[in-house]
């Protein structure tokens, strides 16, 4: 029986919240990805702080195998897209890290960090040290006429310590004070994931992510399958009430669902498992004693989608089973 990585040509990992947290490996990550063919792998981020040979780097010290040009981040698919804005050569106002300043010159466009530079573009990525002054050079060149460009628009950034503030709430200040909105590069936006696709020539690849507003909802913008991963951002619980374009097509409590048979983890696959209740109670039964407990999980988010439960009806939702293995997955998912 083929694992769920073994049924597609290329496997494009997110990074924070889905293999790492800060500087700390997801449980099960590294072993996870030490099983996939290492020429089918990309580590797709749309954290545009670090440049790919930084982020392979801190990939290795973590314990994972990696290279510069497996790395594909929102930075360089953010300069490209400022590239096809702005003239060759332009002055670009650069709100983020020496690395996103030097993505932009290697498209041939001149970094400032001032808007007195009269910049044809502005690009806002992720930055510890991102402030005020930075932000308001970047409202000044907008409401001057620049063409904005934000590598990503994620609202929180996953930590060791929890979830942090992410570019997207950056962003926000900035189109809240020049009423704009930017182009994205990043995920859910199309060009990062179709610069992955490309980078590793691809013709049916399976996107892995932990969010359902970035990474999945990206995965079917460009029309691919996804593995959504519960060990960042976005819940079981968020899942279950999750839009159509923000639906995966598998589901997974870790990475070790990339290299577990594909069936496990599929929502519309055929799972031993039954949902019974009305409202907020649930409950889900196996059909047979040999029914996978792992399979529970996208078997009971196939079934509350096809109930039609309001965003408010999935909040309050709580489920139970029988099967005390399936009970603790549910308990520690949050909705048990």
């Amino acid at each position: 029986m083929p694992t769920l990585a073994e049924e597609f040509d290329a496997v494009l990992l997110d990074l924070d919240g889905t293999v790492f947290a800060g500087h700390r490996p997801i449980p099960g990550a590294v072993e996870a990805v030490a099983e996939l063919p290492h020429e089918t792998v990309r580590y797709v981020t749309n954290n545009a702080s670090r440049r790919p040979a930084q982020v392979a780097a801190h990939l290795c010290e973590l314990g994972f195998s990696a290279t510069p040009d497996q790395v594909v981040t929102s930075a360089q698919a953010g300069a490209r897209l400022v590239a096809q804005q702005v003239p060759a050569g332009s002055t670009v106002l650069v709100v983020g890290t020496d690395g996103l300043a030097a993505e932009i010159g290697e498209v041939g466009l001149v970094p400032t960090r001032s808007a007195d530079d009269a910049p044809r573009a502005v690009i806002q990525g992720h930055s510890p040290q991102t402030d005020w002054a930075a932000l308001s050079e970047a409202a000044l060149a907008i409401a001057a006429g620049a063409v904005w460009v934000a590598t990503n628009v994620d609202t929180t950034l996953p930590s060791e310590r929890g979830l942090l503030v992410g570019n997207g709430s950056m962003v926000a200040a900035v189109a809240s004070a020049t009423k704009a909105s930017p182009l994205i590069a990043g995920k859910p936006a199309l060009p990062l994931l179709r610069d992955a696709i490309a980078s590793v020539g691809a013709a049916n690849p399976l996107v892995v992510g932990d969010r359902l507003d970035t990474d999945i909802e990206g995965a079917n913008a460009v029309g691919v399958d996804s593995l959504l991963v519960l060990t960042g951002v976005s819940s079981l619980r968020d899942v279950l009430a999750a839009p159509a374009a923000r639906r995966p097509t598998h589901i997974g409590v870790t990475l070790g669902a990339l290299t577990a048979p594909a069936a496990l983890s599929a929502v519309g696959g055929r799972h031993r498992w039954t949902v019974t209740g009305r409202g907020s109670s649930l409950t889900i039964a196996a059909d047979s004693d040999d029914a996978d407990p792992l399979s529970a999980i996208p078997a009971l988010v196939a079934q509350v989608w096809a109930r039609g439960m309001s965003a408010q009806e999935a909040a309050d939702l709580t489920v139970t089973s029988a099967n005390s293995a399936v009970a603790d997955l549910l308990g520690g998912l949050g909705v048990g």
